[in-house]
């Protein structure tokens, strides 16, 4: 071989790798990310160290669970969207309202078999009533109002009030299990 065909073929390559690269790095910033989940605020639909992909292009709808910058820490939250901008959400005697009409939530079924009776899982609240909301009655626009699964330990809207459209990351798209040595979930 040639030194010239030495040459063609390392730099065929280089920019194959560096077209691969630009490729993966693309994907991630703008379509898609890997992210773990910390804490126990979406148990039990995600524990502790799940690991779940985002979707960064998919638009927010009412119960999806999403990943966002968190307005009173600097780190990420997941949380469940439950308002969106201009609506009105209330939880009474455990049931969720949102512009008056009662909403099942089969997500927290599991959860909710080990209350007591009479116990509530969700206490009851209206924005209005909720501190962290200022006195809104509606969710602002621009603006999503979000709870954990795992109401009674979730840090979520109803301790920090509405987050910014702006501040999501991506939708939770799917979970992932990553794999040992010998290609079993970790």
């Amino acid at each position: 071989m040639s030194k010239n065909n030495v040459k063609k073929e390392v730099f065929s390559w280089i920019k194959s790798i560096v077209i691969a690269l630009v490729i993966v790095v693309g994907v991630r910033h703008f379509l898609f990310a890997p992210t773990t989940v910390h804490g126990e605020s979406m148990y039990p639909t995600f524990e502790d160290s799940n690991r779940v992909i985002l979707n960064k292009i998919s638009d927010v709808d009412r119960f999806d669970m999403i990943v966002f910058h968190a307005p009173d820490a600097d780190e990420n939250y997941i949380k469940r969207v439950i308002g969106l901008p201009g609506d009105t959400v209330e939880m009474k005697n455990d049931v969720l309202y949102i512009n008056g009409k009662a909403y099942k939530e089969p997500y927290l079924k599991e959860s909710k078999k080990s209350l007591a009776p009479n116990e509530k899982f969700t206490e009851d609240f209206t924005l209005q009533t909720l501190p962290a909301a200022d006195g809104k009655v509606k969710v602002p626009k621009n603006s999503l109002f979000v709870m954990g699964d795992n109401r009674p330990v979730s840090h979520d809207g109803r301790a920090f009030g509405f987050i910014p459209q702006k501040s999501v990351i991506g939708k939770v798209q799917f979970r992932y299990y990553p794999l040992n040595e010998v290609g079993e979930p970790k």
